[in-house]
């Protein structure tokens, strides 16, 4: 359903260690793709889907935006519960924060997840669908 998507951030440097603590918890990859951005997605073999993070501003940006002034929510899908408790983990040490510990989420059958707000407050979540 997604092909990509994109978020600006402030360091470079430091969300990359965020999303590279997320992505092996995951079983994902981190791509390098200029020494303004990198890309987060399966591998650099199968590059679609994926998250564009860089420094560059977009040119659909309206005026006045800046990273982090609208959060962006990015969910990605986790194979188990425990991958989905090895993605908090990686990015809490990675620099993250808690914004939802892993666990079943109210309302909605055979959904378990966990949310983290990265380095530019964007919230981004991990979840596993156990009817799926």
């Amino acid at each position: 359903m997604l092909d990509h998507t994109g978020i600006v951030v402030t360091d470079l440097a430091l969300a990359r260690r965020f999303y590279d603590a997320i992505a092996g918890a995951l079983g994902l990859a981190t791509i390098s793709n200029g020494p303004e951005s990198f890309l987060f997605g399966k591998s650099a073999a199968e590059p679609i889907p994926y998250l564009w993070i860089g420094t560059l501003r977009p040119s659909y940006w309206v005026e006045g935006s800046r990273a982090g002034i609208n959060q962006m929510h990015v969910a990605f899908r986790a194979g188990s519960e425990a991958m989905v408790q090895a993605f908090h983990a990686a990015g809490l040490a990675a620099g993250g924060r808690d914004h939802g510990p892993p666990g079943p989420r109210d309302g909605v059958p055979g959904y378990y997840g966990a949310f983290l707000l990265d380095p530019d407050g964007n919230n981004i979540e991990a979840c596993y669908r156990s009817n799926f």
